[in-house]
């Protein structure tokens, strides 16, 4: 994809004067690999959910509140990989070689900056952390997730590179490579899980130490993949922070991290909220959240290809190609999730019998999980896929403002009234989040209608 010269060809970015930037082969090229990508994680996740579940309720509550502060984490690290994602698509459409390289560079350094800082400190401070955000939680519970927490904190700096390398590939309308090393990853996460906590009867660090061990290996993949001569966009490693191409990546990956942590920070109070209320709660929103996430992966999948794709269209000056790459993957969505929620709703009885739960627990998780998968049918594409192509055309502190005061508002001022004040647990929390939907739908599908974001370029 690159003349000898070394200089961008552009009739491999744009097919043609005016013509499409990305025909509909390239673009399920882009999707399908992240589909698969995004359902290895989730159902890793609930393979490491289903293992944890036989060293007991404990156990699977413990691991089930750390994940939320490990979700926060793999936020941060997802949003500053946005940021540079958009960046390098966004140069990469205007045909400026050198700042798409450097670019590239600068997200990798970053990227490991922010992993080994989060690392360190979650690792150092786990159980003053999970005492402030669960103070209430029984001791077994509170010692399972210290455990658990302090090894995952190991894997931070690898999560984060693995994330810089694949948006990288993601920008260059590549995303088979970190497919492929996300197979491998995984692979080697569950068979790991399988091994600790069934063979060598491990407690909840038999999922944790293969999460380091895969990640480790997924990120030295990964960077030796950038390092390929034939790549689109050469990453300039390095050990220098680039002050001004920093700025750019940081001014979209801040306000999305700061977006991200704070819908993080918002979910772990609202579970805070249902810790009050007992293990039965805690660990029936522990398996319904696990397979609610098997419904938003082709969402999860078709908003990271978003970003590519819009960032692109908004790099070579055509806004109207955004928009209609905008509504169509928004489309590609509705059809995707209601195909994959349809599914759960269907089976809901029998995927959540999977897990080792008490009847009482079941009967909550199955509850829970159709309350998700309806409305998400409805409501998930424009609350959380359609941001993205706001935040590809760099329109990040509109997406940013709406999130956390739907957030703070809704899910959390709800949440609390009616979980708590009126007594529904964990039903009402779920009903507060349905709202927070809502109100996000409402605000992104007028802002994209209004074309504010047509006017927000990156020099």
């Amino acid at each position: 994809m690159e003349q000898a010269t070394g200089e961008y060809n552009p009739k491999i970015l744009k097919n043609g004067p005016g013509g499409p930037i990305f025909t509909t082969n390239e673009l399920l090229r882009l999707i399908v690999p992240l589909l698969i990508e995004q359902l290895l994680a989730t159902t890793v996740g609930m393979a490491d959910t289903m293992m944890v579940s036989r060293c007991g309720e404990a156990a699977i509550s413990g691991v089930s509140l750390v994940d939320m502060i490990n979700n926060l984490v793999i936020n941060l690290l997802a949003a500053l990989a946005t940021g540079g994602a958009v960046v390098v698509s966004q140069y990469l459409g205007a045909l400026r070689k050198k700042e798409t390289d450097d670019s590239a560079g600068q997200l990798v350094l970053l990227s490991l900056l922010l992993g080994l800082g989060l690392g360190i400190f979650c690792w150092v401070l786990a159980r003053p952390m999970l005492r402030l955000f669960y103070g209430s939680i029984a001791d077994d519970v509170l010692d399972a997730g210290v455990r658990y927490l302090q090894v995952t904190a190991l894997s931070y700096p690898f999560l984060g590179l693995y994330n810089a390398g694949a948006a990288i590939f993601r920008s260059m309308g590549n995303s088979k490579i970190s497919m492929q090393v996300s197979l491998l990853m995984n692979a080697i996460n569950i068979v790991g899980n399988a091994v600790c906590i069934f063979v060598l009867n491990m407690y909840v660090e038999g999922v944790a130490w293969p999460t380091v061990v895969s990640r480790a290996l997924a990120a030295v993949l990964i960077l030796l993949a950038c390092r390929r001569k034939d790549n689109v966009v050469q990453a300039r490693m390095t050990f220098r922070v680039d002050g001004a191409l920093a700025r750019r990546i940081l001014g979209i990956g801040i306000p999305s991290a700061f977006e991200n942590s704070l819908f993080q920070a918002g979910r772990i109070i609202v579970v805070s909220m249902i810790s009050l209320f007992g293990t039965v709660q805690i660990a029936a929103n522990a398996v319904a959240n696990n397979l609610d996430g098997m419904g938003c992966i082709p969402g999860n999948a078709i908003g990271l290809a978003m970003i590519t794709v819009v960032g692109r269209c908004i790099g070579a000056r055509d806004n109207d190609q955004a928009a209609d790459y905008a509504k169509r993957l928004l489309l590609w969505s509705y059809i995707a999730m209601g195909i994959f929620n349809g599914a759960i709703l269907l089976f809901v009885s029998p995927l959540v019998g999977i897990y080792a739960l008490s009847g009482e627990t079941m009967e909550l998780a199955i509850l829970l999980v159709q309350i998700h998968c309806g409305c998400g049918l409805l409501l998930w594409p424009v609350a959380f896929v359609l941001p993205n192509a706001l935040r590809a055309a760099n329109d990040v502190k509109f997406t940013m403002t709406v999130s956390v005061l739907s957030m703070a508002v809704w899910r959390l001022g709800f949440s609390y009234m009616l979980g708590v004040q009126m007594g529904y647990g964990a039903v009402g929390v779920w009903i507060a989040m349905v709202i927070d939907w809502i109100c996000r739908a409402v605000c992104f599908i007028w802002r994209f209608k209004s074309g504010i974001w047509r006017t927000k370029y990156l020099e």
